[in-house]
């Protein structure tokens, strides 16, 4: 189970699946789904994901579900054979459960291929390739200046930062189960990423120190002391309007004797 049909959560739970199996098919075949493309383009971050995996994404043409016969039947299946009668306490519950259940059902054999699944599935991953060396990237990313209310938005959930770094960059980056926010490398916020919709998730810290940077905002500051500071000699005004020359008077009238002015 996966948040969003946005194309980076879509992403994320392909990669969390190709983790699990160890290989990467050499084909990923793909309904009409938005998240994934429309037309003869594939969303952005799809093409740099297949090609990261070396491998293909075949989309298939809208109402043309004989294509993917064998999907839609295991949908039903499930549905069917796992859902009724279950509880969940939480997304990862369920795929707790979902992950157990397929346990015991790929080990009963299926009338299809005479043969239980489990049994089937090193001769599949042996066709499939490798793992890449290097994990593509996948996931939420957004850059932005961090607002007066030092809240950024993931999906549709908002998420508290650090106020001290209120008018800068920060960086936000979301995965299945976590959202990060940094800033120039440091991490200012960490929350447990949530499921549901226009949350607003706030560390009890962030708000501490808003109050006390509020605080230090408000509090009056003592006036400057006027006889504190610099003191400009004024004969440098002198020397500027060019009254004085190296301790010299000059004779302003253009005689330039060197002696004082009567």
């Amino acid at each position: 189970m996966i948040p969003t049909r946005h194309t980076a959560d879509l992403l994320l739970g392909m990669w969390e699946l190709l983790q699990q199996l160890g290989r990467v098919p050499r084909r990923l075949i793909w309904d009409n789904e938005s998240g994934i493309g429309r037309g003869k383009r594939h969303a952005d971050g799809v093409g740099a994901f297949t090609g990261a995996l070396a491998t293909t994404l075949v989309r298939l043409k809208p109402y043309d579900p004989e294509s993917k016969g064998v999907v839609e039947r295991r949908n039903g299946y499930y549905e069917t054979s796992f859902m009724p009668g279950r509880d969940f306490t939480s997304p990862a519950d369920f795929n707790t459960q979902f992950t157990d259940w397929l346990t015991t059902a790929n080990s009963r054999v299926v009338r299809t291929i005479r043969a239980r699944p489990v049994d089937r599935v090193d001769a599949d991953r042996a066709a499939m390739l490798p793992l890449p060396p290097v994990t593509p990237a996948v996931g939420w990313v957004n850059r932005v200046r961090l607002g007066r209310d030092y809240y950024v938005r993931v999906d549709s959930s908002d998420y508290s930062v650090d106020p001290n770094v209120i008018g800068r960059f920060v960086d936000v980056t979301a995965d299945l189960s976590r959202v990060e926010v940094r800033h120039e490398g440091r991490v200012v916020a960490v929350h447990a990423r949530v499921w549901a919709r226009s949350q607003t998730i706030t560390d009890p810290a962030h708000v501490a120190a808003a109050r006390t940077l509020r605080e230090q905002f408000q509090r009056p500051r003592p006036a400057a002391d006027p006889r504190d500071g610099l003191v400009r000699d004024l004969a440098d005004y002198d020397r500027a309007f060019n009254v004085i020359d190296g301790g010299d008077v000059i004779d302003v009238g253009g005689r330039g004797t060197g002696e004082d002015v009567a």
